[in-house]
């Protein structure tokens, strides 16, 4: 149940869908950002508000899952993550780990260097 809701999830980010990626999430979902670049936030309501605008900004958005690593109600799932930002591409390692509550993700921490990012856009 664990490893269809997170990939799930990661295949609603890659079809850009808001409504599809905020049905995946609980009522409460805390989403939390470790880098720098990221802001955290908490409630399916405010992030399903902020998913088009992110969508927007990290243009072309696609996530390539490298695996799934399942321990119960936990997740680790290490990605490429690959977008336009600004016209510039960038592509970045990160991993998003997960806790979930049925079918739906309760929270999401992503962690991936700010300063890779940084580096990539500046060129």
């Amino acid at each position: 149940m664990t490893r269809r809701a997170v990939v799930r999830y990661v295949n609603a980010l890659n079809r850009h869908d808001p409504d599809e990626i905020a049905a995946c999430v609980a009522p409460d979902f805390f989403n939390e950002h470790t880098s720098v670049a990221g802001t955290s936030l908490r409630g399916r309501d405010a992030y399903r508000e902020r998913l088009p605008g992110f969508l927007d900004e990290f243009a072309g958005l696609s996530y390539e899952i490298e695996d799934v690593i399942v321990d119960g109600d936990r997740a680790a799932v290490p990605y490429r993550m690959t977008f336009f930002y600004n016209g510039a591409p960038v592509r970045i390692r990160g991993i998003f780990r997960f806790t979930v509550e049925g079918e739906l993700i309760t929270h999401r921490v992503d962690y991936w260097d700010g300063a890779d990012f940084e580096r990539q856009i500046s060129r």
